[in-house]
């Protein structure tokens, strides 16, 4: 999902945020790992140690963000124009890759425990640290995750949902510890295993979202509907439409659209309506308009609008046709172009522009019908 930039903070702020609560998370995981470690390994726990394991690539994981954070901070150069903000994607993928490596040692473990199974030993002392640790965990995955929606990092904002996701696990390990110790029924390799397949699981989405922002993911609802509003403010602006916004790294969106407007407007007007809209668009979002397209909309020509609405009625009535924009009529050279968006379900594209395009010819014979098929690239 295209991310919006934060406008309360600068790159630089942005950057400082992340790295400072990145080191946070560092020492606070390699401190529970740690003991976790010492508790799971005194005490013949798998499934502490599991947890603990979790810790660990919970700190690898954060000085990896460190890092990403760091190189995609990097300024502009030609050999690189647009920066070098998507390296922030490539580390996420390789924290994936740590996630995904802890959760499946850990269920091999988990799973040698469980054909051969160990007696685990827990002392009160284990128990009074294992719920500190929680307690710890929670604190950490709250603050991670609000400075994460503070500066609009998906890495924080994960990696505090990973958190409280941990502090739920742990709390299953201390009541599996507390169980055992009042009932003696040993469960403890078994909640080890089902840890390690939420470790995978954790891996395994958050591999996904980093190819997902790789390959380009669909542009976010809320930012296209500000974008748009955005443009939709200036004076002129009628309508608009195809926006493509292109994703390069957290906070670096660069877009182009298309706008309708008055066909008697002079270039000099549709200048400043294109200068006006990548004002209100950068103030409202920081997103970057490199590009504003334009359509011309009949205002001279009521028959031309009477062919509008016809043309419209006939084109929305067919199954997967989402939208009809950028129309205009030349009843002189009997000319009619406009954009048609469709539904990614719709097979044969060419082939429902052809039937379309003969229901129209039907009504308008004579007419030269233009036909653009537009891809539904952000919502409407």
């Amino acid at each position: 999902m295209t991310e919006k930039r934060n406008v309360n903070y600068t790159p630089e702020e942005r950057g400082k945020v992340i790295v400072r609560t990145g080191i946070i998370g560092i020492v606070a995981n390699v401190m529970l790992a740690a003991f976790k470690a010492f508790i799971g390994i005194a005490s013949s726990s798998v499934a502490v140690v599991s947890d603990a394991l979790n810790n660990l690539s919970d700190a690898l994981s954060s000085f990896i963000t460190i890092i990403g954070t760091k190189l995609a901070g990097r300024k502009p150069d030609k050999k690189h124009p647009l920066g070098y903000g998507r390296l922030e994607y490539m580390s996420a993928l390789i924290v994936s890759a740590i996630v995904l490596y802890a959760g499946a040692t850990a269920l091999v473990d988990s799973v040698k425990k469980i054909i051969s199974p160990e007696t685990p030993d827990y002392s009160v002392v284990s128990l009074i640290i294992l719920g500190a640790a929680i307690a710890v965990k929670i604190v950490l995955g709250l603050y991670t995750r609000s400075k994460g929606k503070a500066v609009n990092s998906g890495s924080l904002t994960a990696s505090g949902s990973d958190a409280l996701n941990d502090a739920i696990l742990s709390s299953s390990v201390l009541a599996t510890a507390l169980v055992y110790m009042f009932f003696h029924i040993s469960l403890e390799a078994w909640v080890g295993a089902v840890i390690a397949l939420f470790i995978i699981k954790a891996g395994i989405g958050m591999i996904s979202d980093a190819v997902n922002e790789m390959l380009g993911a669909r542009a976010d609802a809320e930012l296209v509907k500000m974008i748009k509003t955005a443009a939709l403010r200036v004076p002129g602006v009628q309508g608009a439409y195809d926006l493509l916004i292109n994703n390069y790294g957290p906070d670096r969106n660069i877009a182009s659209l298309h706008v309708e407007v008055d066909d008697v407007l002079t270039v000099k007007d549709i200048d400043k309506i294109s200068r006006e809209i990548q004002a209100e668009v950068f103030r409202d979002t920081a997103v970057i308009i490199s590009a504003v397209g334009v359509y011309s909309v009949n205002t001279t020509d009521d028959e031309a609008a009477k062919m509008r609405d016809k043309i419209r009625s006939i084109v929305m009535s067919h199954d997967g046709v989402l939208q009809l924009h950028g129309f205009y009529a030349d009843a002189e050279k009997k000319q009619v172009t406009f954009d048609m968006v469709l539904d990614f379900k719709v097979d044969d594209r060419l082939k429902l522009s052809d039937s379309i395009k003969s229901e129209i010819l039907a009504v308008y014979p004579g007419y030269d019908i233009n036909i653009t098929l537009d891809i539904d690239s952000s919502d409407i």
